[in-house]
């Protein structure tokens, strides 16, 4: 199995563990190289993001638990860093680039809240056209990397969040998919590895990562990088389901060697 996770989140954001309970969960499970990655700073909805003081006291501890654990397990401290979001990222070992939110109408609609928002939100702003907020998702996503300076690009479709239960957006629509392979093409090309990502698997919205397949098969035939990751909120779900995808990862460990 492949041993190493960076993409987790504690309770210094919307996660349920502090990190060294997370730390602790890891090494019993085996894992060789951890990664933390609280959801950066947004001003306009700190309902699940880490303050701005919280950022800082977030640092200093994984800064202590990368020395205490030093000899066991090489712990990495990253940051989720939203499109949106003001956070200096200097300083941090990686960054996780992606994108929760569109903005139209001078409003940040959140796209992986509920299908009841995005349906709302079709309706308010792009004339109910479903496809066309679609649409404006992946032009942000295109932009992740320039925007957020990201080592790894997040959770690719996550619009696709409630797609098994509500069939939104239309996966099959020409618009649709169009809309997604221009992202992807431009993302590609740039080197950064998408990331596979189980956490909406673990906590129930789907039965299948992110990306979804043909995404996820896309990005593979035309030479996208692919790092698996949990986006764990729990110590229970580090390196969630890896053993099931590890055939697509063709990052196996810490791009780059930065440790």
């Amino acid at each position: 199995m492949i041993r190493t996770d960076l993409h987790m989140h504690t309770c210094f954001c919307d996660g349920k563990n502090t990190p060294e309970e997370m730390v602790l969960a890891a090494i019993d499970r085996g894992m060789e190289c951890i990664g933390f990655s609280g959801h950066s700073h947004t001003p306009f909805d700190e309902s699940w993001c880490m303050s701005e003081s919280g950022t800082e006291e977030y640092r200093k501890e994984i800064r202590a638990l990368k020395e205490k654990y030093r000899n066991r397990i090489v712990i990495l401290c990253g940051i989720e860093q939203d499109f949106y979001s003001p956070q200096d990222t200097g300083g941090f070992d990686y960054v996780i680039g992606s994108v929760h939110y569109l903005k139209a109408g001078g409003e940040f609609i959140p796209v992986d809240e509920s299908a009841e928002i995005l349906k709302k939100a079709a309706v308010d702003y792009f004339d109910g056209d479903l496809c066309a907020l679609a649409e404006e998702y992946y032009r942000t996503v295109s932009c992740v990397l320039e925007k957020t300076g990201a080592d790894i690009i997040g959770h690719f479709d996550l619009i696709t969040k409630f797609l098994e239960t509500d069939a939104i957006p239309d996966i099959a629509d020409p618009r649709y998919i169009s809309a997604w392979k221009q992202a992807a093409d431009r993302l590609i090309a740039a080197g950064r590895p998408f990331e596979l990502n189980t956490g909406a698997i673990s906590r129930g919205y789907r039965t299948s990562p992110y990306p979804g397949n043909p995404i996820l098969e896309y990005i593979l035939e035309n030479g996208g990088k692919i790092l698996l990751s949990s986006d764990s909120h729990s110590k229970d779900t580090i390196g969630f389901e890896f053993d099931r995808f590890e055939e697509f990862a063709t990052e196996k460990t810490w791009i780059g060697e930065k440790t």
